[in-house]
């Protein structure tokens, strides 16, 4: 018998809660800052995108890439007193906030294609390497000196003679238990851990094993504000947070889109950007840290049965309930607990088969591969931007090449098709047919065209030239001039042009630019064919 939909988004809410407030604190842990940024994290996103967001499953509150990313930003800061780090987080994580904003106005739906999928794929199985490794001294009791994770991972292990072996035991079992428990979904394994460990520390036995817990939360929602930072400060900020904010929107809009696919719903982009941005405004303003929809967390509302996004505000409402009855407990949870269940949550990144495809494929292997080093050898930060750049830079590359296919005519038929791959394909004599093979602009627009009056030169006696503009859904400034330029340089030769496959926009654009070499009658044509034979009839 089908559940009630407002039954069942309480039953989701009542469930996830149990594995959010545990990882929130743990997320906190991650990043540097003291529990209660978590928290306030968690309650910003949840009840944000609850209000706001536009897909049914997805759960917004800290994750584990902004926790890292967050930590290495902080990081940076000369002044490493706490009060300052929490300030210098509490900046970035507004900026992000008013980058998704910015994003929204400016219809940047789509903003996150910009980072392309093996990089991203690259970049997590990296990160969660990272911090796996990183949790090991919650666990064993011994901090190394060093952050970068080669020489930290090398300190780390040289030192096992210090570690702390109660605490390793109790991470080992916590992972092995919460696996197990994996198999009924509706049960929220994290907090059962929780729970058992927090029975530990009352009974005496954590302080026996020298094991350490959570310590205070100080929650305190009565003065939100902007930290008092410099303007040298808040322009470094600004670098970072566009960088976070990248990232966070990639992450999360990837997590919402596959889920909406799954189920046959219908999300929102720039909705999602409107949420995530007042998500992390509402975070930044009582300090707590970045936010965004990891795909654990969504991934377990959708298991737990959610149908609209009431579930997130249910699970908000029972957050609330816990911390307020329950702060004082939830502070004696032990600290290798929290790293157990950071490990667990990100152990679904922790998979060197997400790359497998860019091998099979013979794809983008190289940069994945790059983007995976970079976060081991630069850390989290600057592997995260080397991998942005990478993205961009792939994507200029693949843009700015001049490839240009040569056309010729199918058979009989009114079909063209580049006559270099089918040898059949029959070229009509004395014309030069160019489609160039990526949308022209800036980067590309002068060598495509050198490209063609190379071609054309080779002519024995060149009747004319068709150009095929379907890769061009519109032209800037640089590739119009560029196409004008071309046109008159044809004009001289004596050589007639036609246009063909012009879309309207760049219809309307070259009907306001007026060129005197590019007259209407050159883009009269709609298809190839038709601009063949405008270009006979006039011979």
């Amino acid at each position: 018998m089908p559940v009630a939909p407002a039954r069942a988004d309480w039953m989701a809410g009542l469930s996830i809660a149990g594995l959010l407030l545990p990882e929130a604190v743990a997320y906190a842990g991650i990043a540097g800052l003291p529990p209660q940024a978590g928290v306030v994290a968690l309650f910003a996103g949840l009840l944000a995108y609850g209000l706001l967001g536009s897909s049914r499953f997805a759960i917004v509150s800290a994750t584990s890439s902004s926790a890292a990313v967050l930590l290495a930003a902080t990081s940076t800061v000369p002044d490493a007193a706490p009060a300052m780090r929490l300030a210098v987080g509490a900046g970035l994580v507004l900026l992000a906030g008013l980058f998704f904003l910015l994003a929204w106005l400016a219809r940047l739906g789509a903003l996150s294609n910009l980072i392309a999928k093996p990089v991203l794929r690259g970049f997590a199985l990296g990160l969660a390497l990272t911090i796996v490794v990183k949790q090991i001294p919650h666990a064993v009791a011994f901090q190394p000196a060093h952050a970068d994770l080669p020489r930290f991972a090398w300190e780390l292990a040289m030192a096992w003679r210090q570690w702390n072996p109660a605490g390793l035991v109790m991470v080992l079992v916590a992972l092995a238990l919460m696996r197990a428990l994996a198999r009924w979904r509706g049960l929220p394994v994290a907090l059962c851990v929780i729970a058992a460990g927090i029975a530990l520390d009352a009974a005496g036995w954590c302080a026996r094993w020298g094991i350490a817990s959570v310590g205070p939360i100080g929650l305190d929602f009565s003065d939100p504000g902007i930290p008092e930072l410099s303007r040298a400060d808040w322009l470094r900020l600004g670098e970072l947070a566009f960088a976070v904010a990248l990232i966070l929107y990639a992450e999360s809009y990837g997590s919402i889109r596959s889920f909406a696919l799954r189920h046959g719903d219908r999300v929102d982009a720039n909705r999602d950007l409107m949420a995530l941005g007042a998500a992390n405004l509402l975070s930044g303003l009582f300090q707590g840290m970045p936010v965004g929809a990891g795909y654990s967390a969504t991934s377990a509302n959708e298991v737990a049965g959610a149908q609209s996004r009431a579930a997130g505000l249910v699970a908000c409402a029972v957050v609330g309930l816990a911390v307020w009855l329950l702060l004082p407990w939830i502070e004696r949870t032990p600290e290798p607990l929290l790293a157990a269940i950071v490990i667990h949550a990100v152990g679904h990144m922790l998979n060197p088969a997400s790359l497998r495809p860019c091998f099979a494929w013979r794809r983008d292997r190289a940069i994945a591969l790059l983007a995976f080093g970079a976060v081991l050898l630069l850390g989290v930060l600057d592997g995260l931007l080397l991998a942005i750049a990478a993205s961009l830079l792939m994507l200029l590359r693949s843009l700015s090449r001049p490839r240009v296919s040569w056309l010729g005519r199918l058979a009989d038929t009114r079909d063209f098709v580049d006559a270099d791959r089918h040898p059949d394909a029959q070229v009509p004599r004395g014309l030069l047919i160019a489609r160039p093979e990526a949308p022209l602009f800036f980067g590309n627009a002068d060598p495509v065209f050198s490209a063609i009056l190379e071609r054309l030169r080779a002519q024995p006696s060149p009747g004319g030239v068709v150009l095929s503009l379907e890769e061009s859904a519109d032209l800037d400034a640089t590739s119009v001039e560029a196409l004008c330029d071309f046109a008159a340089q044809l004009r001289q030769l004596g050589v007639p042009l036609a246009l063909a496959r012009v879309k309207d926009p760049v219809r309307d654009l070259l009907e306001r630019v007026g060129s005197h070499a590019l007259a209407p009658h050159c883009y009269a044509a709609w298809s190839v064919d038709d601009a063949v034979r405008q270009l006979l009839a006039r011979s």
